[in-house]
């Protein structure tokens, strides 16, 4: 066979698929048992097609609107997850079923909605294993406060009572280290206002941020330094020297003058004098 005939041949096939491609006028409203029967021809067609073309697009993008439904079914799931989350779920949702839909092989011999299902599932899951922690933690702890969660609740269901930490290490294969540190990971998962009334107190009471921290009368000096570092830096060398001897050294004004070679009375006037004008330059910076 000549590369003119093998053309030809590819040509025929593109141009017969694109003819076989039924056009659906609304596929968002194809029942489901019709878009069932539909995506079997369009996956049929888009095997042959040429990724990129008209025809292409028009395949895969029907069948992602006829098979949407399948998306609205998983989400459905996560109802208790409320209103406000349901349209992020949903769009989610159509994450995994374009990822099936690129990844379905007629091949497997299942039905598409069986393959499709666990893909759209597994991406809403991981969305909310990813985004719903109100704390970052590794991936490991977020897996193991499931297996926690579910060991507690055997062992609470098999004793009657909240199960140690040895005997949740024991059912789960763990250490009692890290049965601990699944636990600690747990705390992460939900956060509250510190302005939220703490236990047993009524709305607008006592809230958590009264018992934490207290005022730190240290910013103050903080302050004071930032304030007062450009006025030292403006004084003249003597100055300066003398600030540094009395409030770094600690030394008396005798044993400042010693270094100076002059008064004791000399060095008072001086030091009095450099305090006056660092005060009056702190009171015009605040």
């Amino acid at each position: 066979m000549t590369v003119t005939t093998v053309t030809r041949t590819r040509a025929d096939q593109l141009s017969s698929a694109q003819e076989l491609l039924p056009q659906v006028a609304d596929p968002m409203k194809v029942a489901p048992k019709d878009a069932r029967a539909l995506s079997k021809l369009f996956f049929e067609q888009l095997a042959v097609l040429e990724e990129g073309t008209h025809a292409y697009q028009y395949a895969r993008n029907t069948l992602i609107e006829m098979n949407m439904s399948l998306v609205r079914y998983a989400a459905g799931r996560f109802r208790s997850r409320g209103a406000d989350e349901m349209e992020d779920i949903v769009q989610v949702g159509m994450i995994g079923l374009i990822k099936a839909i690129d990844r379905f092989e007629l091949s497997r011999e299942v039905e598409f909605t069986t393959f499709a299902v666990p893909y759209i599932v597994g991406e809403i899951k991981r969305f909310f294993r990813d985004t719903s922690w109100a704390v970052h933690v590794p991936r490991r702890l977020q897996e193991a406060r499931v297996e926690l969660a579910r060991a507690t609740e055997e062992l609470r269901t098999r004793l009657g009572r909240t199960p140690t930490v040895k005997e949740l290490a024991e059912l789960m294969n763990l250490t009692e280290e890290e049965v601990t540190e699944a636990r600690l990971a747990s705390n992460g998962y939900n956060s509250s206002s510190l302005d939220a009334a703490i236990n047993g107190a009524e709305e607008g009471e006592a809230a958590l941020a009264d018992f934490i921290g207290a005022e730190d009368h240290a910013m103050e000096l903080v302050e004071d330094f930032h304030a007062l570092a450009p006025l030292i830096a403006a004084l003249d060398e003597r100055d300066r020297r003398i600030i540094h001897m009395r409030f770094v050294e600690e030394l008396t004004q005798s044993q400042i003058a010693e270094h100076l070679g002059c008064s004791q009375m000399h060095v008072s006037r001086l030091l009095s004098r450099t305090l006056k004008r660092l005060r009056e330059g702190m009171l015009t910076t605040r």
